[in-house]
């Protein structure tokens, strides 16, 4: 399988608004390489960490071992919470947090489907349930294509794409993907980004649900965070960015009418820890290009 290496992102701040600290109970929605787990491990916190990736289950579980029962293992997708939290008879927890996207090792293999660099299966899954690509690709009409290219991959050239890509099917490599969309750019100024960067976007986030499942965890968190527990999100670009950001302004009332005293209508039920999201420094993003795009979201439950 490889190992499953990745350079946490955001690690220090993102501990540090959830206020770890022995007898917590935090649960880490995306366990990936476990590196937020262990720092919250190391400060003394019960870890629940779910991710549907079983590479990652592997390679976390063998990281954490050491922890031995403060680390509690789930293989689930995160918007799978509350289910999982029944499951382990656990009603309320101190802290949410959950690093988005796609992780450095599910980019780096090949045989994972996700680069248009590597030659591989038409996979992209994160997990190892649901349908491939290939197999989407297979079933998608023009129309359904075109709007997931657009919405997702922010595609100006959404059409012409789809378009080339359902003429050129049955495809079942990355490459193969990835030179039927340059064919089907207009020729013009050459691009700082390759040409299939937004299509491959656009599939990777349909082919998880990745907006739906960002969804129903934004709506689970006042039901699973205690008085004073904490959720903190970590987002990689606007598509995920903006439904955090107002998922988080509604729980806190920002977006309430006010009252003739200035106080909002409808009453709050967290407070922003974050008012602007927390970027990673100039040196930190120096020294890893995927926190060059991260934006960090925290709210405290009242």
């Amino acid at each position: 399988m490889g190992e499953f290496l990745h350079r946490t992102v955001l690690l220090d701040e993102a501990v540090a608004l959830l206020a770890p600290g022995p007898g917590r109970v935090v649960v880490d929605c995306t366990l990936g390489g476990g590196g937020h787990s262990e720092a919250l491990l190391a400060a003394g916190c019960t870890v629940i960490g779910m991710d549907r990736d079983p590479r990652a289950h592997a390679s976390a579980g063998a990281r954490l071992s050491r922890f031995g029962a403060a680390f509690i293992p789930v293989k689930r997708p995160f918007s799978q919470l509350c289910k999982a939290l029944a499951e382990l008879g656990i009603s309320e927890v101190d802290g949410v947090l959950a690093d988005l996207g796609v992780s450095s090792p599910q980019l780096d293999h090949a045989d994972r489907g996700f680069s248009f660099m590597r030659d591989g299966p038409l996979d992209m899954r994160m997990g190892d349930l649901g349908e491939t690509c290939a197999e989407y690709l297979a079933r998608v009409d023009e129309g359904e294509l075109v709007r997931v290219l657009f919405e997702y991959g922010e595609e100006r050239h959404s059409r012409r794409i789809a378009r080339a890509i359902l003429a050129a099917l049955p495809l079942s490599t990355t490459t193969e993907l990835a030179a039927v969309v340059e064919a089907a750019m207009p020729k013009g100024k050459p691009s700082r980004i390759h040409p299939a960067t937004r299509s491959f976007q656009a599939l990777r986030i349909v082919v998880n649900d990745e907006l739906g499942e960002l969804e129903t965890l934004l709506h689970a968190l006042p039901n699973v965070l205690k008085v004073g527990g904490r959720a903190a999100i970590i987002s990689f670009h606007s598509l995920e960015d903006r439904p955090v950001k107002r998922r988080f302004r509604h729980l806190a009332s920002v977006d309430s009418p006010k009252d003739p005293f200035g106080n909002p209508t409808r009453a709050p039920t967290v407070r922003l820890i974050t008012r602007k999201a927390t970027v990673a420094s100039a040196v930190a993003a120096k020294d890893n290009p995927r926190a060059r795009s991260a934006r960090l979201r925290a709210l405290e439950r009242i």
